[in-house]
């Protein structure tokens, strides 16, 4: 019969400090999303902290269909146009002094960044 050693608890000062942030990416340029969050997640592991991600959310495709005839003579053809929003999530555990150093990277234009945080 084995048992497993008993597990440290953090004390309440290295608590007291760290936040749980979350850091939402978004663009319709994959590449661009990509590197972005290799990069932050590079930067967090450097620093040591603890990193989960980037977890990849639902693609929303956003659908557009409009006649080609501008008076609605003629033949019944359609346009169809699409735009597609990648979604990236990146969770950290952290002091919130740390995460201004991660977060002071530059970000391709057409990448949208979103950092919400929260108490650990």
């Amino acid at each position: 019969m084995s048992s497993y050693p008993p597990v440290k608890k953090p004390t309440q000062d290295a608590t007291a400090t760290s936040h749980k942030i979350r850091i939402v990416l978004s663009s319709r340029k994959v590449p661009a999303l990509e590197r972005a969050c290799t990069d932050l997640v590079k930067r967090a592991k450097d620093e040591q902290l603890r990193v989960k991600g980037p977890i990849r959310m639902p693609t929303k495709t956003l659908r557009i269909t409009t006649m080609k005839s501008p008076c609605g003579e003629g033949t019944i053809t359609f346009d169809r146009f699409q735009m597609r929003v990648h979604k990236r999530v990146i969770d950290l555990v952290s002091p919130s002094e740390v995460v201004k150093k991660i977060t002071s990277i530059n970000i391709e234009s057409g990448v949208d960044v979103e950092v919400t945080v929260a108490d650990a």
